[in-house]
């Protein structure tokens, strides 16, 4: 078998394991080759192992062994990895991208992920990523110069200035939804974010991955998956973290509905509140 038939098999284990329902999701998947932006091999396969220090690697140096929903180290030395592709795959499904759509990306990495968006929008689309680590950002636009319509950002993704968007991917733990972000969803927009509490001092943190879409001036809200994800350090409230470990708990994020701008009085309804911004179990009521 040849490189690229293990790329169609692997997209095809991803659009089963991520519960995948965009072709176009899964034919980027068959056609970006990972090994490209994982640097020259041999390679390091991830697993948990809760019976030493928590993780154990396994090496390989054929990159058809790359091709697996499996976990690959980035950098071994902090723990970083590319990523478990079907949850990455089903997060991004959940944007329902199309051809032309503007898409940011925080947290692109090395640049995989955003490959596989900017292969879905297309050339009609565009893709801005960012990338705070310096080094991972130099990795990610050499390993992106192929791809007239992405950009990729060195730098704080809450502190990048953005224009309208169709779609966003924030890929790091945030305590709430960050307004400017929100504020730069297009009409129908789409944003896909990870609500956290942090795990002690890893600079890592598990919740629940979110989807918030801009419904002419509101903005609907639900919940798609657990998540285990490194945290983005600007867009966390220290105030909420027993807020959400408590939500968390008690499963109280089942009741989410929509995300709340206007300033109002903390009742029974709100999920997790803030002056500028409150997750509600009230769903929204269309004026249009």
């Amino acid at each position: 078998m040849k490189l690229e038939d293990y790329r169609r098999f692997y997209a095809e284990e991803i659009e089963l394991a991520g519960n995948l329902d965009s072709p176009a999701l899964v034919e980027a998947f068959a056609r970006v080759p990972r090994e490209h932006f994982l640097g020259p091999g041999p390679w390091q396969i991830v697993f948990p192992d809760f019976t030493s220090d928590g993780t154990k690697y396994k090496t390989v140096s054929d990159p058809r062994q790359l091709y697996h929903n499996v976990l690959i180290t980035i950098d071994a030395s902090r723990g970083l990895n590319n990523g478990h592709p079907s949850s990455l795959a089903g997060w991004i499904n959940a944007l329902a991208l199309k051809t032309g759509d503007r898409v940011f990306h925080v947290g692109c990495g090395v640049g995989y992920y955003t490959a596989i968006m900017a292969e879905v929008v297309g050339p009609e689309g565009t893709v801005i990523a960012s990338e705070i680590d310096s080094g991972l950002a130099t990795r990610s636009k050499a390993n992106l110069a192929n791809y007239p319509n992405v950009k990729v950002r060195e730098g704080d993704g809450a502190a990048i200035n953005i224009d309208s968007c169709d779609a966003i991917f924030i890929n790091a733990g945030v305590t709430h939804p960050h307004v400017p972000w929100l504020a730069a969803l297009a009409e129908g927009g789409r944003l896909v974010l990870p609500i956290t509490v942090s795990r002690g001092d890893t600079g890592s943190g598990f919740g629940l991955m979110l989807k918030i879409i801009h419904d002419h001036g509101h903005f609907t809200a639900e919940v798609l998956t657990e998540v285990g994800i490194y945290s983005c350090t600007s867009v966390r409230d220290a105030r909420l973290e027993p807020l959400i470990a408590k939500a968390l708990a008690t499963k109280a994020f089942s009741k989410l509905k929509s995300v709340r701008l206007h300033q109002h009085q903390e009742t029974d309804t709100c999920l997790l509140h803030r002056e500028d911004v409150c997750l509600s179990s009230l769903p929204i009521v269309s004026d249009h």
